[in-house]
């Protein structure tokens, strides 16, 4: 792929951080509000958070975990630290899909569920759902980490890439 131009690798950059800690924010009031559900004294209680949860797991998960994926993999593919150039990069793009994945096929099923049952006037707690927005939460710090600081180095194609550089560019030293 293209490298982006400066301007549009800082738009791309911009949305990404933005969408990504959207992303973030909203598993943490997910999990408030698992937490909520879980722990209230009144049936009311819970099924108003219940349904909080499935409002923004209608409307907000996927679009802001599908933003997130897609603007990373822009970013990654027009820029020079590339897909999978970095172990850092690799890492995001693998939690990334499987957070994503697990949120359309276990988080929205399971906040659809205790919605319906809070809907129906009998709210259980939700174990699940103050566990899977824990584990997103972490593996969202976790890769706001990695993303600050860059760690692992590159990968065997990041290296062999790197080397063919820096050789084309002695050899075109050494003939001026």
């Amino acid at each position: 792929m293209r490298q982006l131009s400066r301007p549009a690798r800082r738009a791309v950059l911009v949305l990404h951080v933005a969408v990504s800690v959207s992303w973030l924010g909203l598993t943490l009031g997910l999990l408030a509000l698992g937490i909520t559900g879980y722990a209230a004294n009144s049936p009311d209680m819970a099924s108003a958070a219940y349904r909080a949860m499935k409002i923004f797991g209608d409307w907000l998960v996927l679009p802001v975990a599908l933003l997130s994926l897609i603007s990373g993999l822009a970013l990654s593919l027009g820029t020079p630290w590339g897909l999978a150039r970095y172990r850092w990069v690799v890492t995001k793009f693998w939690l990334t899909l499987l957070t994503l994945l697990l949120s359309v096929c276990a988080l929205r099923p399971g906040i659809n569920h205790l919605a319906a049952e809070a809907a129906a006037g009998t709210p259980a707690p939700g174990v699940p759902l103050v566990v899977a927005p824990a584990v997103a939460t972490a593996t969202y710090f976790f890769l706001t980490a990695i993303s600050v600081l860059k760690p692992w180095g590159s990968t065997k194609r990041g290296s062999r890439l790197h080397a063919a550089r820096s050789a084309g560019s002695r050899a075109g030293r050494a003939q001026r």
